[in-house]
């Protein structure tokens, strides 16, 4: 059966992650609010964040930068805007 949601981003109900997929506390939390589409957004974001600005997950500084960039993407005021960016058509 699936695990279903109440999506802090879609704002809707939606269906859930099969296990945490970020450790501690922030992970809890992802994992009982935020959707598989959700997570497949920031994974989206994150990605042209560690693109344009060269982030490394090796990086302490760049891991914590990226934290909280997905807090705020998920339960703050939405993502940061990337200076330059412009999607692909």
């Amino acid at each position: 059966m699936t695990r279903m949601v109440n999506c802090v981003l879609l704002k809707r109900e939606a269906e859930g992650l099969e296990r945490p997929t970020y450790p501690g506390e922030l992970g809890q939390r992802i994992f009982e609010n935020v959707s598989k589409e959700a997570w497949a957004n920031w994974i989206k974001q994150q990605t042209i964040l560690m693109n344009e600005y060269r982030l490394s997950p090796i990086n302490p500084k760049d891991r914590k930068f990226l934290e909280e960039e997905m807090e705020k993407f998920f339960f703050g005021d939405g993502a940061s805007k990337v200076d330059n960016f412009v999607p692909e058509k």
